[in-house]
């Protein structure tokens, strides 16, 4: 037998961009900009906010999907609890990740030079974590208490006739919480950063200032206009036809449009978005 010689692996060299040695220190520059930009707590909040609506969606739609095609739409009483359960649990802690962002919104612009330390990164996980704890008491308690096109609060409260007014009056409470008390805050934040911007002395300045709230702003009405017209209402004023229609809206295209709201701030988007549309005029023509 033949023993040939062999050399163990122990490491992989990376070209990277070795054929660019001399803008290697520029473009360790600019990556690291980038990546900073990206771990500031308003990105880290996006990143967060973004998975939380993906999550939720993939709690609905691919149900909905199969019950378009089907001819028996039905859900397992467990199946049910489950996807009440899930679907709480997510919008809740979107619900109080928006406070937060509105938080992050205030330091920003009233106390910028306190910003990096009002807002690190132990505060920002701390803001998530609450806001999922909140989100997960919510929905367990709700849930126990209940058990369209989806396992919802009010077609499952409107079914369960049984249930007393009490626990119609704890959901009520429940969705006061969630709803009112994060748009409240959110409200108090916004007060005092339109305070703030007013005293800009510089027009462009407070194009700028005020350019940087719209986004959040845009997300914040639609959640919470949705949301609070088909939970905080008495049980006796649900419509099934006219709430599925407003369920689709703040379940199913509010995630859809979030990104690009949220993209609209970025300079290479918006120009992108112009060129697009400028070429699809010219074809047109």
């Amino acid at each position: 037998m033949e023993w040939a010689n062999e050399t163990l692996v122990t490491e992989f060299v990376f070209l990277g961009f070795s054929s660019l040695t001399g803008l290697q220190r520029l473009l360790f520059v600019v990556f690291l900009l980038v990546y900073l930009a990206l771990h500031t707590p308003m990105y880290f909040f996006l990143g967060v906010l973004s998975c939380s609506e993906t999550c939720y969606t993939f709690v609905i739609v691919p149900k909905m999907l199969v019950d378009l095609l089907a001819q028996k739409k039905a859900i397992s009483f467990l199946g049910c609890a489950i996807q009440m359960f899930s679907f709480l649990f997510l919008i809740c802690s979107h619900s109080f990740l928006l406070a937060a962002m509105g938080y992050d919104r205030y330091v920003a612009i009233c106390d910028p030079l306190r910003y990096t330390v009002l807002m690190g990164h132990g505060v920002c996980v701390g803001l998530v974590a609450a806001a999922c704890a909140c989100g997960f008491t919510v929905s367990l308690v709700t849930t126990s208490l209940l058990h369209h096109f989806f396992c919802d609060v009010s077609p499952v409260l409107k079914l369960a006739s049984h249930h007393s007014r009490l626990s119609q009056l704890v959901i009520f409470v429940l969705g006061v919480f969630v709803l009112v008390i994060p748009l409240l805050l959110i409200l108090v934040s916004y007060i005092r950063v339109i305070s703030a911007i007013l005293k800009i002395p510089s027009s462009v300045g407070r194009h700028k200032a005020f350019s940087t709230c719209a986004s959040h702003l845009i997300v914040v009405t639609v959640h919470y206009g949705c949301a609070s017209f088909i939970y905080l209402r008495p049980k006796s004023n649900y419509s099934s036809s006219q709430d599925t229609l407003i369920s689709v809206s703040y379940t199913i295209l509010t995630p859809l449009f979030s990104p690009m709201i949220y993209s609209l701030r970025n300079k290479e988007f918006k120009s992108a978005l112009q060129r697009a549309m400028t070429h699809t005029s010219y074809s047109i023509n």
